[in-house]
């Protein structure tokens, strides 16, 4: 009876502790009713916020995404021989520079109007390529530097490919052999090791370095046997000889 009766306390104790917590927690509810509406009222326009942020990044990125198509079609449209006259149901350009010049603006349209989206990264290495075809070398370097650092590794690989170009265009051969051999020591699905490899060799060779470029193309053909890259590289050795 002791055992069952000190149980029986307890249960009372407990239960006189748990109303009187309930009894406070309603009487605070109560006193305090105002800061409670606020806090659920805030906490209502955060969660909308959110969502809200959400949904119009979303939205901001497909409409990038539609006008980003857009340029890149524009920068595939044939150029018409000369003399001959446009025609208005087949699309095209009567020049290289024109049509880079119309892409361009499109492309230059997607980065000001949509900044933060997975596009407009896109449309900055695009933008290096039509100031290429513009012979706007400053620009395209521009451009590509600011795509060089991209969270995308694969996008930023063919910024890096693309600049090393610029930079051997420009008698640059040092600034592109440093990127060539940033582009081997991490490859990606966009830039291969042996397509950075041939590259760096045909770089060392523009740089009056030649027995760098036969070591590089060896190594290709050492890691690439009967691959058409290893058949490149020992065209490219036969013709050091």
């Amino acid at each position: 009876m002791r055992a069952e009766t000190r149980h029986q306390m307890k249960e009372d104790r407990f239960n006189q502790v748990t109303m009187q917590a309930w009894d406070r927690l309603v009487e605070w509810s109560l006193a305090n009713r105002m800061l409670l509406i606020v806090m659920i009222a805030v906490l209502v326009v955060v969660v909308c916020g959110v969502f809200g942020g959400w949904y119009y990044l979303d939205q901001q990125d497909q409409q990038a995404s539609l006008e980003l198509n857009k340029a890149v079609r524009t920068m595939n449209m044939p150029v018409r021989p000369s003399g001959m006259p446009a025609q208005a149901d087949y699309p095209s350009f009567a020049s290289s520079q024109e049509r880079a010049t119309a892409a361009n603006k499109q492309l230059e349209d997607v980065v000001s109007k949509y900044p933060h989206t997975r596009s407009a990264d896109f449309a900055h290495y695009f933008l290096g390529s039509t100031a290429v075809d513009l012979n706007n070398t400053s620009e395209a370097e521009k451009d590509f530097l600011s795509v060089s650092n991209s969270s995308n590794d694969d996008l930023a690989a063919l910024a890096k490919f693309a600049l090393a170009s610029v930079y051997r265009s420009n008698n640059r051969a040092k600034n592109a052999i440093g990127l060539y051999q940033q582009l081997i020591s991490k490859p990606t699905r966009s830039v291969g090791k042996a397509t950075a490899q041939l590259e760096l060799a045909a770089a060392y060779q523009e740089n009056n370095q030649p027995l760098d470029a036969k070591k590089t193309y060896m190594e290709v053909q050492k890691d690439n046997p009967s691959t058409p890259f290893a058949q490149m590289a020992m065209t490219k050795l036969q013709d050091l000889k």
